[in-house]
């Protein structure tokens, strides 16, 4: 259908729905989430799978020592502590399921995208996939935008129909909870990372963090070098920027005016932008953009559409009151009355968190991730270290060696090679390479096993890395050592064509060999051994401690948040088959038809003929009395 020619017609009165938001947000929701299952796809078996750095079977195995399950068992209490499918699968299937789960979701996440909309069993999917995923995912999952992936995904579940999957769903507008919800999430990721610094690096309050910031961030991009450079003076006007941006204009995304609430949404997404264009931090600030979407009601991004979308738009808003089957509309209202309480709930160790002076990071209070605190960059790296890996072939080593260079996809190698621009993508093993570099290797269990699978000349590891000089070899290494060095940026006027300088400053790993590396990885279960079957979870360097705010202990709150989502499986039980009713029940009328069938009227009026005055009200009423006409 064309859109009215009619100038006063073209002119039609401003949209205030969230049908167009909604669109937005799944689509821009959808393309996170087929990053996040392109990341596993291609990454997970090298990481994670049965001949991986940190296996999933060996870490499974811990846990059921843990819970003291025999081999194969689970329990009820065990999946509510640690949430995954990976509890019922066979070790020896690990990889199938990864890659099943993988491929699913990537292919499910693609779909939402094209199609720009979904429905609760689509979200509730890809949830529950990556969700299995990230809860075995170990050492290489241990980061805020996992948890704010799946606290996102999950307040999408119930933004969607039940079984629908059209764009204007009449029966159910976009829900208001969830639109506070995301409001408050966006609120709590700012002000969480803005009070986390000003409590943490004094160069947070000297206004020079920023001086450091583009040279020792994980992973630099090819702007970071120009950044670096800039004025001391511009860089304290950067500082003293983030924080106006996370500390005072989280505030006005609570104000319920539309267009406060709008300048706030823009001031978000523009910081965003900004920090991409800074650096590579994974899909973090892409995912972060999304909840400040719901700052923006229809008539702000009705701009970006077709006429004939927001006509569209402008019929579905106007019907959906009327044509919205009552009781379950009465069932939506209790479910989304359900979920707020719930956030509610769950919202109050993470404002007890926020107050404190103790103050935790990217910290989930109940297993299922569902609301969580976040922050990022209490404190700042003033000099940047790199662990750079070496291998030979030498039999003897002796001061005449030759050491050959490991070098990574993105992490800082060699001198000349220019940063590399990777974000939305991530590369798992760079990024903790990055961690690796201020701690000591034998903190590090993932690191060990690394070296000694490019010992080994594992060809999924291998993969992980840009250049292995012994690919091409006849030879694998015989060993491998890592050194440390120190790396700056060259200056601004060298007419040198490298982009770093790097000073060695101490041995980081001493050389060592797949044999001397045996009895090691046989006691933390990465080698089989028959004679020593049981394997006991060691503590890490920094385990994630057990926090408790009046009894909000991860454990405890598991069985409350299972009885309330049993609730609300109760509710989404009855809505599906109201919605199921409403297609397929010929007593109560196909809804859903009907609603096409006056789209299809108002789309074969002769807009001609329509008068000015017309208004969308009109139309449906054409419409309305030509249906009754012909019945």
């Amino acid at each position: 259908m064309a859109p009215p020619e009619n100038k006063s017609e073209g002119k039609e009165r401003e949209l205030r729905g969230f049908w167009l938001t909604r669109i937005v947000f799944l689509r821009s929701l959808a393309f996170i989430y087929c990053v996040a299952f392109a990341v596993s796809l291609f990454q997970n078996q090298a990481l994670l799978g049965e001949d991986g750095i940190l296996p999933i079977p060996v870490f499974m195995n811990r846990l059921r020592s843990h819970f003291k399950l025999q081999p194969g068992e689970t329990k009820i209490s065990s999946f509510l502590s640690v949430p995954t499918l990976f509890w019922y699968v066979p070790e020896h299937h690990t990889d199938t399921a990864l890659n099943i789960i993988s491929n699913t979701g990537l292919v499910i996440s693609i779909g939402v995208f094209l199609q720009g909309s979904a429905n609760m069993f689509i979200m509730g999917t890809l949830w529950i996939l990556y969700h299995s995923i990230v809860n075995v995912g170990q050492r290489w999952y241990a980061f805020g935008w996992e948890s704010q992936l799946l606290e996102t995904g999950f307040l999408a579940i119930w933004l969607v129909p039940v079984f629908s999957i059209q764009q204007l769903p009449v029966n159910t507008p976009t829900s208001r909870v969830c639109i506070y919800g995301y409001r408050w999430l966006i609120f709590r990721i700012m002000i969480g990372a803005g009070l986390i610094k000003i409590r943490g690096d004094k160069c947070w309050h000297d206004l020079t963090c920023m001086n450091y910031h583009y040279e020792t961030q994980p992973i630099p991009n090819p702007l970071s070098w120009f950044l670096h450079h800039a004025p001391p003076e511009w860089h304290k006007v950067e500082t003293m920027g983030n924080h106006i941006v996370e500390l005072l204009f989280p505030w006005l995304l609570l104000v319920p005016h539309r267009k406060v609430t709008a300048l706030a949404g823009c001031v978000q997404i523009l910081f965003q932008v900004v920090i991409i264009v800074s650096g590579n931090f994974s899909f973090l600030n892409w995912l972060t953009m999304l909840p400040a979407i719901f700052c923006f009601d229809d008539g702000y991004l009705q701009r970006f559409f077709s006429k004939t979308t927001q006509y569209y738009v402008s019929i579905a808003d106007k019907l959906s009151v009327k044509f919205q089957n009552k009781p379950a509309r009465y069932q939506r209202a209790v479910l989304n009355g359900m979920i707020g309480m719930l956030l509610v709930f769950l919202s109050i160790p993470v404002v007890q968190n926020l107050l404190s002076s103790r103050q935790q990071m990217n910290t989930s209070f109940d297993s299922f991730r569902l609301v969580n605190t976040y922050g990022a960059f209490g404190s700042i790296t003033k000099e940047r270290t790199e662990v750079i890996l070496e291998g030979t072939t030498d039999e003897v080593i002796t001061s005449s060696t030759t050491w050959q260079e490991y070098e990574f996809k993105c992490k800082p190698g060699s001198v000349h090679r220019r940063p590399c621009l990777i974000s939305p993508y991530h590369y798992r093993l760079d990024w903790l390479m990055w961690f690796a570099a201020f701690q000591q290797y034998h903190h590090n269990p993932w690191f060990i096993n690394f070296v000694a699978k490019l010992l080994e000349g594992n060809s999924e590891v291998r993969k992980l890395i840009e250049h292995d000089p012994f690919t091409n070899s006849t030879r694998l290494p015989t060993y491998i050592r890592a050194q440390h060095y120190r790396y700056q940026y060259t200056p601004l006027a060298s007419e040198n064509s490298a982009v770093w300088t790097r000073k060695y400053l101490k041995p980081y790993m001493p050389h060592v060999s797949l044999q001397q590396l045996k009895d090691w990885r046989e006691s933390n279960g990465f080698i089989k051994d028959p004679v020593k079957e049981e394997t006991v979870i060691k503590k890490e360097e920094n385990p994630q401690r057990r926090v408790k705010y009046f009894n909000f202990d991860r454990e405890n709150l598991s069985y409350p948040i299972i009885g309330l989502l049993a609730v609300l499986g109760l509710l989404f039980l009855r809505l599906f088959r109201r919605e199921m009713d409403m297609y397929y029940d010929s007593s109560m009328g196909n809804v859903d038809k009907e609603i096409q069938d006056i789209l299809s009227r108002a789309s074969e009026l002769n807009v001609d003929n329509v008068s000015e005055k017309t208004t969308v009200e009109d139309l449906t009423k054409d419409c309305l009395e030509g249906k009754e006409k012909a019945e």
